[in-house]
């Protein structure tokens, strides 16, 4: 058997993540603005890496730099999307911009499944708290305002 490879972000549970959440950590979700209005984590703030457009999903060109405005670089800053891939893809971009306090919702809001296929059930899915809608200083356009 290989040995894992360590990852530089740690990736979490969604208790894990209520619990660093708890601890001050800030829930960054990562998903488009629509998918953020319709339910996340309560507290969460949005910042999507990437965003709809006429052929789907298109990278944002303005993520990092509204997250380097909008967090310390040091912040607690807990990485979340739907199930888990834009997340992950979102924590190595930040881990690789100079973020040293990331952790990563691995299963996502909805869930995920592991190397064997077998589903793990996402924030949403555990029953903790979940917001809608576009709470004021939680959605993007209020965290790329923060930043500016």
């Amino acid at each position: 058997m290989e040995p894992e490879k360590k990852e530089s972000v740690v990736r979490v549970s969604p208790e894990e993540a209520q619990a660093l959440m708890g601890e001050g950590y800030v829930y960054v979700d990562v998903r488009s603005e629509p998918e953020f209005e319709r339910g996340h984590p309560a507290g969460a703030v949005n910042v999507p890496i990437s965003q709809r457009g006429p052929s789907g999903l298109a990278p944002n060109p303005e993520f990092l730099s509204v997250m380097e405005s909008a967090f310390d670089k040091s912040a607690p800053l807990l990485i979340g999307c739907q199930s888990g891939a834009r997340s992950a893809k979102a924590a190595r971009a930040l881990g690789a911009a100079g973020f040293t306090n990331l952790r990563e919702l691995r299963t996502g809001f909805e869930g995920s499944k592991d190397a064997f296929g077998r589903v793990e059930p996402g924030w949403s899915k555990k029953g903790l708290p979940i917001g809608t809608g576009a709470p004021p200083g939680q959605t993007y356009v209020d965290v790329k305002r923060r930043a500016g």
